[in-house]
């Protein structure tokens, strides 16, 4: 928790209470559901809170933002986002119903109310957001054609609507054919070493 402290040092008292219970949270949910990997669970802070928050670190969301986190899986980055900034709005969207059960009980663990899930594919997903954040699940031409129409046309950020992506190594022939990206260096913001090589990846995307 001091980890996240270091970086975030201006959280409520709330705030500070919902981040130290997901430890205990899902590594509860682990013995049952292994949503994290072992070594992951020991180091969850690091590797899965911190790396989500990351995306906070590339834009100051606004409030009443909107968010989709697409393959949210155990529910990152969507459920440290959403503790950190409860007003915004986000929908936490996975095909697999057995990770958003562990997702479900996270959330009531913490009295989340800016948080809804939904068990489909995203492409059956019929609303705009103001931005769709995800954590690596799938190369960028695959992941827009995903997201295709899902954008929201009212722009209330600094940054464009569009993608925001968790990613990691050498992006270069997978962006190749997307001149608007900007890449974040991680460890422009962490000075941890597991954020060496990892990026946040920022692509606008038209609403329609």
């Amino acid at each position: 928790m001091e980890l996240i402290l270091k970086y975030f040092p201006d959280l409520t008292e709330k705030q500070i209470a919902q981040f130290e219970a997901l430890e205990d949270l899902y590594k509860d949910w682990n013995l049952k559901i292994n949503v994290v990997s072992r070594k992951d669970i020991d180091e969850l802070y690091l590797r899965h809170v911190l790396h989500s928050l990351a995306i906070a670190k590339v834009i100051n969301f606004k409030d009443g933002s909107s968010l989709m986190d697409v393959g949210t899986g155990g529910g990152f980055p969507g459920i440290p986002l959403a503790i950190l900034l409860p007003n915004c709005q986000f929908h936490l969207v996975d095909s697999i119903n057995k990770k958003l059960n562990v997702v479900r009980e996270v959330m009531a663990g913490l009295e989340l109310e800016n948080v809804k899930v939904t068990h489909t594919r995203v492409e059956e997903i019929n609303e705009t957001y103001d931005f769709i954040i995800s954590r690596a699940v799938a190369a960028m031409p695959t992941f827009v054609h995903w997201v295709k129409g899902k954008i929201a046309k009212a722009q209330n950020n600094d940054l464009k609507n569009g993608i925001i992506y968790l990613k990691g190594g050498d992006l270069t022939e997978e962006l190749k054919d997307y001149q608007t990206t900007t890449i974040y260096n991680i460890s422009d913001f962490f000075e941890e070493d597991f954020f060496e090589t990892k990026k946040v990846v920022h692509l606008p995307l038209k609403w329609k």
